[in-house]
């Protein structure tokens, strides 16, 4: 059997990488500039890698994007929607009205409006009130005369019996045709108003999410694509693309997840620090058993407290495109994509450290005699100050005292020389510019479910199968083969402050792609 090529892309800050694999051999690997409209720069890498690799289009069977879009959308606060909000509780859940803790110029661009209606379930699944279905017909009334097609459902407890949401939905369809719905019980994790911010969020983004979705898809019948198109999700695992225009904020993370899950690829380590050093960031996590070490706590995105789990990733501004000042100074502000114009090295007038990495001799790029007038000493100082805030970062993440191995990947890992302190290893494997786009490409895909479950009526195990069985069904639906979905992950947390034998139930399932 012929395996099928597939074509990994990771979009970041500075450079868009793309990599092309035939089962677990690499096939070529391309490094371009990542412009200003992101899908043009996205069609490039793949024309790139495929010219690079004489592959025709038709030849590949599914591309992986791990794209910025949705991420630069929020932090920027434009192309967004503004969304309105229904929450569905009882009285005593009115005090903390949606999106309080939001910063106001994001919630100025997004807000349309929040209606807090009659509805919710406690934790054992009995209602708190009953759906107030006038309430949302005019809320929906008032979102439509002011033109907001944008609508997110949170329930109280949604986790623990959606029906309602389900419900208020087919209403707010009814009443506002064509809008685009974000139920919470889809999207967020336990927690009220994190999963109402999270669920907020990704409604802001359906059109962008539709509009990027049509734009690769457009690009793929230029390139001659007939394949699958997926995206990477925050946790390093696939979506379908169909899958990601209705879930877009699941990809807000994917960028360092996928450069981690490309170091255990090309290392066949499955327990060891990772540094990422690209044009703009170092980001530094931990691989356990071959996957990012999870953040305990929810993430904030764009300012916004979510519960997202996400990498446990530390990042700081420190990459090949970092301004250089007075020799130790070395970042935050970098020149990112524009690191071919204006490093010195390379003809322009700003000194980065990349031309510090050239002048110490570690990386042959651009013309090295434009370099001559920098102080020897003010290189090997400007070196040291790097790796020594690499190791400062790696002393923080590392989960004991012991030297464990250190996989460096990422273009700007060049910076680096030597054997980092606190480690047994440090490796740079083949291929290290390019590991997140393959990351990208070598991905599987996953389900995953967090609950509140009463045991009175049921046993242990029955709510288990139940929550498992759950996850393995949006798997399936995210794009992955039924027959190759496996646990990867379950957590059980007895609630003792609640009554009825309350129990938190996480389970996290992955599979191969569907072929």
């Amino acid at each position: 059997m012929i395996e099928r090529l597939r074509i990994g892309v990771d979009v970041g800050g500075t450079n868009t990488d793309a990599a092309l694999l035939r089962g677990n051999e690499v096939l070529a690997t391309i490094k371009t500039a990542t412009t200003e409209n992101v899908t043009d720069g996205v069609s490039g890498a793949i024309r790139s890698v495929l010219s690079a690799a004489g592959i025709a289009g038709h030849q590949i069977g599914a591309v992986m994007i791990g794209t910025t879009h949705f991420l630069n959308a929020l932090v920027e606060r434009r192309r967004l929607q503004r969304t309105g909000v229904l929450r569905l509780c009882g009285s005593s859940t009115r005090a903390l009205p949606p999106m309080i803790d939001w910063p106001d110029d994001l919630k100025r661009v997004v807000d349309g409006g929040a209606a807090l209606v009659g509805g919710g379930v406690n934790y054992d699944g009995s209602a708190i009130a009953s759906l107030d279905a006038d309430a949302i017909r005019q809320a929906c009334n008032d979102w439509q005369s002011r033109g907001i097609s944008a609508i997110a459902i949170c329930s109280v407890f949604a986790l623990v019996d959606p029906r309602m949401e389900q419900q208020a939905a087919a209403i707010v369809a009814e009443e506002l045709p064509g809008a685009s719905i974000s139920l919470s019980h889809r999207i967020g994790r336990t927690g009220l108003l994190q999963r109402e911010s999270a669920t907020i969020l990704n409604a802001s983004l359906h059109r962008i999410g539709h509009e990027t979705i049509a734009a690769f898809r457009h690009a793929f019948g230029e390139l001659g694509l007939s394949c699958p198109l997926y995206l990477t999700q925050n946790d390093g695992t696939l979506m379908s693309a169909d899958y990601a225009e209705r879930f877009p904020v699941f990809t807000i993370a994917s960028g360092p997840t996928n450069s981690m899950r490309g170091a255990a690829f090309l290392t066949g380590l499955k327990d060891a620090v990772v540094i990422d050093i690209g044009g703009t960031t170092t980001d530094i996590g931990m691989l356990i058993g071959g996957f990012p070490r999870s953040r305990g706590e929810g993430a904030a995105i764009a300012g916004v407290p979510t519960n997202f789990r996400v990498p446990d990733v530390f990042s700081f501004g420190l990459g090949g495109g970092s301004i250089v000042r007075d020799g130790v100074h070395i970042g935050p502000e970098s020149v990112g994509f524009r690191l071919p114009e204006k490093a010195i090295c390379f003809g322009g007038d700003t000194l980065t450290a990349t031309d510090v990495a050239v002048a110490a001799g570690l990386v042959d790029l651009g013309d090295k005699t434009r370099l001559k007038h920098l102080d020897g000493a003010m290189v090997t100082a400007a070196l040291a100050k790097m790796k020594s805030d690499v190791e400062a970062v790696v002393d923080q993440m590392k989960p004991g005292p012991e030297p464990i191995p250190a996989i460096l990947v990422g273009g700007g890992s060049v910076l680096i020389d030597g054997l980092l302190e606190g480690t047994s290893v440090s490796l740079r494997p083949d291929h290290f510019g390019s590991a997140n786009a393959i990351g990208a490409a070598i991905a599987q895909v996953s389900g995953e479910v967090d609950n509140i479950v009463s045991l009175d009526g049921q046993s242990r195990q029955a709510a288990l199968d139940g929550v498992i069985a759950e996850a393995r069904r949006r798997a399936v639906e995210a794009g992955a083969a039924e027959d190759t979905v496996t646990l990867a992950e379950i957590d059980e947390t007895p609630l003792s402050y609640l009554p009825g034998n309350a129990m938190r139930i996480a389970a996290k399932v992955v599979g191969d792609l569907n072929p």
